[in-house]
């Protein structure tokens, strides 16, 4: 799949640079705009037609919800330090696929932005019709997949089995770890999980001496 094109949309314009630079860094993705107002944030949607936008809630002409409300063909994941219970549900009716609340650290978002790409790869694979078990994993369904363990998220659980499942063979936990930017004590954990929920296998790889590599792949 070709990058993921996305406009930054903050009224400050230093938030909006380092934002953009947070972006810029994750792989596959790559920021093709800038706005600073909803007025602009719609001439930016209109002209550069982006995947994703970055949308704050606070403009100086109109909300970042009255933005949402007003987009067709394109996702919005909202940041903003609105952390009010209203804000936050009209933004999930509006579509909003996250929402990240003000200040955040760049791997915050970095793990949000993995996790969007990966939904968006697994959507692509699907082909022309889904089955249930498939939508289920997409929007999180209860009962989809084993409960996670104390310490473990949902968003990494799924970059960890969207790395493993798009590599297309069996993958060793310090090159998960690489793949989704993790650490690899955390990769190992998150793929122990999925072994555990039935959703990946161990296959042990033996050298020529000392004990075998853990591997993993993928199974759904």
């Amino acid at each position: 799949m070709s990058d993921v094109r996305v406009v930054v949309v903050d009224d400050d314009f230093m938030v909006a640079r380092i934002h953009g630079g947070y972006v810029a860094r994750v792989p596959g993705f790559e920021v093709v705009a800038t706005a600073h107002s909803g007025a602009g944030a719609l001439a930016a949607v209109a002209e550069h037609r982006p995947d994703l936008l970055l949308l704050d809630i606070y403009l100086p002409d109109m909300s970042g919800l009255e933005v949402l409300k007003s987009l067709h063909d394109v996702d919005v994941l909202v940041v903003s330090a609105a952390r009010d219970v209203p804000t936050v549900r009209e933004a999930m009716r509006g579509g909003a696929v996250n929402y990240l609340i003000k200040p955040f650290t760049s791997a915050a978002l970095a793990e949000r932005l993995r996790h969007y790409a990966g939904t968006r790869r697994r959507l692509t694979a699907l082909g022309p019709e889904a089955r249930q078990d498939d939508v289920d994993r997409l929007f999180g369904t209860p009962g989809s997949a084993a409960a996670l363990p104390k310490g473990l998220s949902p968003a990494t659980c799924a970059l960890v089995a969207g790395t493993l499942r798009d590599a297309g063979g069996d993958l060793s936990a310090a090159e998960t770890a690489v793949l989704a930017g993790l650490s690899r004590v955390s990769a190992r954990r998150y793929l122990e999980h999925l072994c555990a929920a039935g959703r990946a296998e161990l296959r042990p790889r033996y050298g020529t001496a000392g004990r075998p590599e853990h591997r993993y792949r993928w199974i759904g």
